[in-house]
């Protein structure tokens, strides 16, 4: 049974008895130097991400300069939150929470805000810090939906590598049959990552869904990524497609699917968090992937999702390459956010 736990950027001490408890004992000399060696990289990967929001993180930066603790400081706050696209509800829970540790701390100087604030953020963000867990069933069925231009694709070949890297074999499912360019770059996604791909040209989508999952478990795959058609919330005849696929593919095997993932794009702002409550109430999400998180996106976003609709973050992508995606830590990016 294979098992993905978001790694932890302190301590690794927390990742050890998840992979200890997994029956592959054997794999448990090659943790420790595995951990050691992704530390490097998974710095270079936050470096990159503080340097994708630093449009952000510069005007929240601005706010802190100052001398005083006052009015004039939580309302140039105020904007700056809304600015980075936080939300008004998020906004107004993250200054009456930071205000109270001000009260609390008896923090006297700017400086200290700034911190107090990187700890409310944190807190905010949190509940949305989930692994994604795979080999409770074989195969595991990931449905991922998204609109069009979100990154969907993209995101989907490099989950692939991902969990490829793990140990999992993948099988991908070509369901935007009705764009033959979809089919294309989900192919060329197969072979950079040599995975089996079900694909049928102007077929039915929930068909080619229901045909991989079977093939699946046919084939003992211990995944099957289910690539949906990109659609908009608000076409609704689009939208009951996408319900019929879910309903096909509990046909194939009734437990699945077992993830419904949505893609947004870091860079739509409040229309990201549109698209998750659309997406949410018609399908019951079970994670987000965050994509473009690489210079223009203002981040903020995510403290909205993480008020009004806490739907988990299981990776957030910066960059083009497959190796560019990573597990989402609240930590980490509060930090970034706020740099």
């Amino acid at each position: 049974m294979f098992s993905f736990f978001k790694k932890k950027p302190a301590p690794p001490a927390s990742t050890a008895p998840t992979q200890a408890a997994t029956p592959a004992a054997p794999a448990a000399p090659v943790a420790a130097p595995a951990a050691a060696v992704e530390a490097t990289p998974r710095a270079s990967w936050v470096s990159k991400l503080r340097s994708g929001l630093r449009k952000t993180g510069s005007s929240i930066a601005t706010v802190f300069t100052g001398t005083r603790i006052d009015d004039a400081l939580y309302e140039e706050l105020e904007t700056a939150l809304l600015m980075s696209d936080a939300g008004v509800k998020a906004t107004e829970l993250l200054l009456e929470d930071l205000k109270r540790r001000v009260k609390d701390s008896k923090a006297t100087n700017p400086a200290d805000v700034k911190s107090l604030l990187t700890e409310a953020l944190v807190d905010l963000l949190q509940p949305l810090e989930k692994a994604l867990v795979i080999g409770e069933h074989r195969p595991t069925v990931i449905m991922v939906a998204g609109v069009n231009g979100a990154g969907k694709t993209t995101s989907i070949g490099k989950l692939t590598k991902r969990l490829s890297s793990e140990g999992a074999s993948v099988l991908l499912a070509a369901a935007d049959t009705f764009r033959a360019a979809a089919r294309e770059q989900l192919g060329i996604w197969a072979d950079r990552n040599t995975v089996e791909i079900i694909s049928q040209a102007g077929g039915d989508p929930a068909a080619v869904s229901f045909d991989a999952v079977s093939a699946g478990k046919a084939r003992g795959k211990d995944v099957v990524l289910v690539d949906t058609a990109g659609r908009l919330p608000t076409q609704l005849h689009l939208m009951e497609e996408l319900k019929k696929i879910k309903r096909v593919v509990q046909k194939a095997d009734p437990t699945a699917p077992h993830e419904v993932l949505l893609v947004i794009d870091g860079n739509t702002g409040q229309n990201a968090l549109a698209q998750v409550k659309s997406f949410d109430d018609a399908l019951q999400l079970t994670g987000l992937i965050v994509t473009k998180l690489d210079g223009t996106a203002k981040g903020g976003v995510l403290a909205a999702i993480a008020r009004e609709r806490p739907v988990p973050v299981y990776y957030i992508g910066v960059g083009e390459q497959l190796d560019e995606l990573e597990t989402f830590n609240a930590r980490e990016f509060a930090q970034a956010l706020l740099a």
